[in-house]
């Protein structure tokens, strides 16, 4: 059971301490290929990488307990909805003693041109709504975040029409690479200081950023 590896890892204790990675998006099988659930992507695509089953309903969150390169992690998408975000993120850091830097948010971004992949140790929300309830609920700015880029919506389009929308073929090739590398980057943050991480994923280029 995953609370019982937690417990024994917590008891031993592990090598690392446990970390939380955080995927924002919609619960529900409607909003499951929308740009807004790319962290929910991400998360996903780390437990497939690890083998960790995101089957309990715990905190106001699906989640899964696993071993990630030697780190425990705790894997959790908030069944919230977007804008409440932070009631989940709150009540993980609470249920497993955690302080805000060590958990990683991973969220869509706007302000990014589609498969574009950003990490950053601390900041704003900018202007999204996950991330504004996250920062509200906790008090702090103060938390490691990936943001992975959808880019802005057509001049005829609302941003919520937009965002709760699937993107287009091409854009999801482009995004289902960044997923890859926002993964890539959770487990860097893992067993690497933010700023090491950050000094890799954000200056190097992939192909998707040059096309």
């Amino acid at each position: 059971m995953p609370m019982r590896l937690l417990s024994k890892l917590i008891s031993q204790p592990p090598r690392h301490p446990v970390r939380l990675i955080l995927g924002l998006g919609n619960p529900g099988a409607q909003y499951a290929s929308t740009r807004h659930n790319v962290g929910f992507w991400t998360v996903d695509t780390l437990a497939e990488r690890h083998s960790i089953e995101l089957k309990t309903r715990r905190h106001n969150s699906r989640l899964g307990i696993g071993i990630i390169h030697e780190v425990p992690v705790v894997l959790a998408k908030p069944q919230t909805y977007m804008n409440l975000s932070g009631e989940a993120a709150r009540a993980l850091l609470q249920a497993y003693h955690l302080q805000p830097e060590q958990m990683l948010v991973i969220f869509d971004d706007i302000w990014l041109p589609p498969g574009v992949v950003r990490v950053r140790a601390k900041g704003s929300a900018g202007g999204h709504n996950g991330m504004k309830s996250i920062i509200h609920a906790l008090g702090t700015e103060a938390f490691p975040r990936v943001r992975i880029g959808i880019g802005q919506p057509p001049a005829e389009m609302d941003l919520a029409d937009y965002v709760l929308a699937p993107p287009t073929p091409e854009e999801r090739e482009r995004l289902l690479l960044a997923v890859q590398r926002a993964a890539d980057a959770c487990e860097a943050w893992l067993t690497n200081p933010i700023e090491q991480v950050m000094n890799h994923f954000n200056r190097s280029v992939p192909d998707a950023e040059n096309s």
